[in-house]
C-alpha cells in the first residue's frame, strides 16, 4: 500500500511541474516573422545594417515589441528604450 502511495505521488508532482509550465513557466514568442519584419523597418538606414538588425532582434525577442521608424520613438517601448549593455550604454538601436 505504502508503495501505490508513493508512485501516486511522484506521478502526481510530475504532472503539476509539467502543467506549470504548460500554463506559464515559458516566456510568450513574438509572431514568427514579427521581429525580422519590423526590425528590418527599424535599420533600414542604419550604417551598420548587420549591427542594428542583430541587436534589433535581440531586444525584439525579449522586449516583444519594436518602436516605429528608423529613429526615435523609444517611448513605445520601454523595455526596448530601458535595455542597457555591459558599458550601461542603450544596447537597443
Amino acid at each position: 500500500m505504502k508503495l501505490a502511495f508513493a508512485a501516486l505521488l511522484l506521478v502526481s508532482l510530475v504532472l503539476a511541474s509539467s502543467l506549470h509550465a504548460m500554463a506559464g513557466g515559458l516566456s510568450p514568442q513574438p509572431a514568427p516573422g514579427l521581429c525580422d519584419t519590423k526590425c528590418g523597418e527599424r535599420c533600414q538606414k542604419a550604417g551598420e545594417k548587420d549591427r542594428c538588425l542583430q541587436y534589433c532582434g535581440i531586444c525584439c525577442q525579449k522586449c516583444q515589441c519594436v518602436p516605429s521608424g528608423t529613429y526615435g520613438n523609444k517611448s513605445e517601448c520601454p523595455c526596448y528604450r530601458d535595455m542597457k549593455n555591459s558599458k550601461g550604454t542603450a544596447k537597443c538601436p
